[in-house]
């Protein structure tokens, strides 16, 4: 099952276009205070950690992503990896960047999520019902994650982080 979930917004910067780009290219500091997020660490490959989120029918799960990180002139692009030979993980892209004006930087993000779950075999109407429940339950999930996102980034912006 393949389940799709995106956000755009934007948020202020106090801080001086240098700095905004900075913090635009630093996804572990950027991303620092977003509670659905685990283990957020940049590797040789790029960016790494897991996306927590709780499936109801399913259970928490924990999925893993990997997405590479390039500047951009004005910021930074997550491109999603994929992660073969997991049973369930997540591709993370995003975009983001700088607006400076003369009185304020505003920060531009535009993320994607699509996540791979491989639910168990259903059989007869019990286990139809079964999936579009878990579906259902799960692209509900995936998109409070994505509408959580702004805050998160909000509260790291406010930290300093």
């Amino acid at each position: 099952m393949i389940l799709e979930a995106q956000q755009s917004f934007d948020l202020p910067y106090p801080g001086s276009p240098d700095q905004a780009l900075a913090f635009l290219r630093d996804p572990v500091r950027a991303l620092a205070h977003v509670h659905f997020l685990r283990g957020l660490h940049t590797a040789p490959d790029g960016v790494r950690g897991e996306l927590l989120v709780a499936l109801p029918l399913l259970g928490d799960a924990d999925l893993p992503f990997c997405s590479a990180l390039h500047h951009t002139p004005d910021g930074a692009a997550l491109i999603p990896e994929a992660l073969t030979g997991e049973r369930a993980w997540v591709e993370v892209a995003g975009q983001s960047h700088a607006e400076s004006g003369p009185d304020r930087t505003l920060l531009r993000y535009h993320f994607q999520f699509r996540a791979h779950l491989d639910l168990p075999p259903s059989e007869g109407w019990g286990g139809g019902a079964f999936e579009k429940m878990a579906q259902a339950a799960a692209r509900r999930t995936l998109e409070r994650v994505a509408r959580e996102l702004p805050a998160g980034i909000a509260a790291g912006i406010a930290a300093g982080s």
